[in-house]
């Protein structure tokens, strides 16, 4: 029979059992082996400590928050954040429902659901209007994750949705008679904004907006903004942008720094102290239907992800996010945390 002490796997150090110190007849303090100084130990190590950390569970909001992550610009890690961020509040133990409403369905495809034209979608809630507990399903691998994934259907949902009534409201009233708990409801919105989008933020109370730290971050952003000025002057006056995330930051560059500098001085606090890096991790987890949480939890992609999550988290909540205690997280001006071939 395996000793507990070499459960943990083939990068720890092999040891014939626990080494212990006895400090009385009955009790026993295990020592536990130096942390290995290389990249691979210090991967298992954050690897650990990450999983460790999603274990502890995060304050719940007193009721359900439903945030809209959109951008109108591509490729600015719309999905990706949607994603990992849904995985992360899982994991922190709460109940998280991910909307795709991107007819490419990459955020169902993320997240290992099943999504080809047969399935029930978020389009036949939208057009049909099915029940949104018929077409949602679990995630596998997270508990507590859920998705109502997109179909190629939905890519013609902007046309049909122009003659049916109430047409900016129908993910609202989908929304409204969802009977299931839920903590987070994270809808993925299209790089538009079409009508698609806009069912987004009037279902929505939060706008999560991703901005790469690359150049012409923040062209474009201007008619985002005004569409939600719109939708909060006409259609809901609770929406408003409650948080920007700062993503493909690579520390090595003075570009990301200078971007950076510039957004935080544009939106000031509304932008998350938790920045998340270029990451190969991030990228190659998708391809095997999964977030980079499941994929490699200490990868600094995943550990930035949680951190980000936890900063969301205790926002909602009117906690003070205390950046020194995010001992997992990237720190913003580390170049060694840019993961260039991991």
């Amino acid at each position: 029979m395996r000793s507990d002490a070499n459960i943990a796997g083939p990068m720890t150090d092999p040891v014939p059992g626990p080494r212990t110190e006895s400090t009385g007849a009955d009790v026993s303090r295990e020592t536990p082996p130096p942390m290995d100084d290389t990249p691979i130990g210090r991967a298992a190590q954050l690897a650990v400590e990450a999983l460790g950390r999603a274990g502890e569970g995060l304050p719940r909001p007193e009721q359900t928050r439903v945030i809209v992550v959109a951008n109108q610009k591509g490729g600015v890690g719309k999905t990706t954040t949607t994603v990992n961020l849904a995985a992360s509040l899982a994991l922190h133990g709460s109940r998280v429902l991910v909307i795709d409403l991107d007819p490419q369905g990459n955020a169902s495809t993320a997240l290992g659901i099943d999504h080809h034209a047969e399935v029930p979608s978020i389009y036949d809630v939208l057009v049909e209007s099915k029940p949104l507990a018929e077409v949602v399903q679990p995630v596998p691998d997270v508990e507590g994750l859920f998705c109502a994934p997109a179909t190629i259907d939905l890519a013609g949902a902007e046309i049909e949705l122009v003659s049916l009534v109430a047409r900016e409201s129908r993910l609202q009233r989908a929304i409204q008679a969802y009977e299931q708990p839920l903590d987070y409801i994270l809808i993925d919105c299209p790089p538009s904004l079409g009508l698609l989008t806009v069912n987004a933020m009037v279902a929505g109370q939060e706008v999560l907006i991703p901005i790469q730290c690359e150049y012409y971050a923040l062209e474009g952003l201007g008619q985002l903004l005004r569409n939600v000025d719109l939708v909060r002057g006409h259609l809901n006056p609770t929406l408003h942008v409650s948080t920007i995330l700062l993503t493909m930051y690579d520390g090595r560059t003075r570009l990301a720094s200078q971007v950076a500098d510039e957004v935080r001085t544009h939106f000031g606090d509304e932008v998350l102290r938790t920045s998340i890096p270029r990451s190969v991790r991030i990228s190659e987890a998708p391809s095997y239907g999964q977030t980079v949480l499941t994929y490699d939890p200490g990868s600094s992609g995943a550990l930035s992800y949680f951190e980000a999550a936890r900063e969301i988290a205790l926002r909602g909540v009117g906690v003070s996010y205390d950046a020194s205690q995010a001992h997992l997280g990237v720190r913003q001006n580390d170049p060694s945390m840019v993961e260039g071939v991991q």
